[in-house]
């Protein structure tokens, strides 16, 4: 919960805005640049990101947190030279910082439409070129075979956890978004022993949710189950996830929902 009423909120967000304008001449310099790294740019950029972060969280601005550490992870690639900051690509940070802008003037401020445009766009950078290292996924699936085959198809794309049940699952994500990077992606399966894939979901977006991040701008979720019941789709899309699958999993099906989700190329 915002207290916007509440004296250090105000003192963190003037100081906030002052330090946006600092970020958007240094961004703008930066696209002027072309493909070439500046580092010394780059740096007095994550410097603030870094800040916003850190104070951010605790007064319960989760939006402007999580937004700020898309931001960075996409500017740490720039900065090791895995991702050249081409204009195009720096317009998509710009484009991120003016989101940042808005929500230090209204953190509450909705348009989750836009948030995940934006979120999508980030974490395009993310992925470009990364290879293994792209993609942070969330198994969650009880049964060896399935998730043997699941690990091996998902680890193409980057990271992948395992948790065998809904509580470990929770746990997972609730250790992702304390100390970051939050997962891209969680599979989720819903027949599963101690708390089922549906509970799960519910406690993985309610976590999200008290970080003030909307389910449109959080993890995207692909539910799995063995139950071919048009009740357990409608039921699952009720509980906030992006796609589902019926087993035996058909691995062009879920890439597609990946692509679809714009997870992966």
């Amino acid at each position: 919960m915002i207290d916007l009423d509440d004296e250090l909120t105000q003192e963190y967000l003037e100081v906030c805005r002052d330090h946006l304008a600092s970020m958007e001449a240094d961004l703008l310099a930066l696209e002027k640049g072309g493909p070439a790294i500046d580092r010394s740019v780059v740096q007095r950029v994550l410097e603030p990101l870094e800040w916003i972060q850190q104070k951010a969280a605790p007064l319960g601005l989760g939006k402007m947190a999580g937004l700020a550490r898309r931001m960075e992870d996409v500017l740490v690639r720039v900065l090791s030279g895995q991702l050249a900051p081409k204009p195009e690509r720096v317009r998509v940070l710009l484009r991120a910082l003016d989101r940042l802008k808005e929500l230090a003037q209204d953190p509450e401020g909705t348009r989750h439409e836009e948030s995940r445009e934006i979120t999508d766009g980030l974490r395009r950078l993310r992925l470009r070129g990364a290879g293994r290292g792209g993609l942070r996924t969330l198994l969650v699936e009880d049964d060896f075979t399935s998730r043997l085959v699941l690990q091996t198809f998902f680890s193409r794309y980057g990271e992948c956890h395992i948790a065998v049940n809904g509580k470990e699952a929770v746990a997972a994500v609730a250790a992702s978004l304390e100390h970051g990077p939050p997962y891209d992606l969680i599979s989720m399966d819903i027949m599963m022993p101690e708390m089922d894939g549906r509970e799960a979901v519910r406690q993985a977006r309610a976590l999200e949710q008290a970080r003030g991040i909307h389910s449109t701008e959080g993890a995207r979720i692909i539910m799995t189950t063995a139950v071919d019941d048009l009740k357990e789709v409608v039921r699952c899309f009720h509980e906030l996830c992006d796609a589902y699958l019926v087993k035996p999993i058909d691995l062009d099906q879920l890439l597609g929902h990946m692509k679809r989700l714009q997870l992966v190329r």
